[in-house]
């Protein structure tokens, strides 16, 4: 049995499926570099699992950050990922449970990292808050 964070991350990476100018190159919480030849891609990978008991309930309320990291390579990057933000965003908004994994999904900042090389590269951080439940005996449930 996985964790209800784990199958949020792997719902995420599936609703991905098809962004345009990604095709297939969606990876989970990858930390080797992404070749020129793999660009444009897309990580997913998680910030941070913030969880606060809830008193009324016998349950546990995360607030889970996630990243949606773009990979690309153009003359002008941020210019270049500018419609893959936008395809993913409306991906991600589409439905705000996940299937009913969680509570909301709310879009946060999105920060530019643009580095010079022989094509240059950008790294877009798209940053995505989760609101989820699970049992207080049970991180799967």
């Amino acid at each position: 049995m996985t964790t209800k964070r784990e199958q949020i991350l792997t719902a995420v990476r599936t609703t991905l499926t098809g962004t345009v100018g990604v095709g297939t190159r969606i990876y989970r919480s990858r930390v080797e570099p992404v070749a020129r030849a793999e660009s444009a891609a897309l990580i997913v990978e998680p910030v941070i699992d913030n969880v606060a008991q809830n008193t009324a309930l016998p349950t546990l309320d995360h607030t889970l950050d996630i990243n949606v990291v773009i990979i690309v390579r153009a003359n002008v990057p941020d210019q270049e990922a500018d419609p893959i933000i936008e395809s993913l965003h409306a991906k991600l908004m589409a439905d705000l449970t996940l299937g009913g994994l969680c509570i909301d999904i709310q879009p946060g900042p999105t920060r530019f990292t643009l580095e010079a090389a022989d094509v240059p590269v950008g790294v877009i951080f798209c940053t995505y808050r989760i609101l989820y439940r699970t049992q207080v005996a049970s991180l799967s449930a």
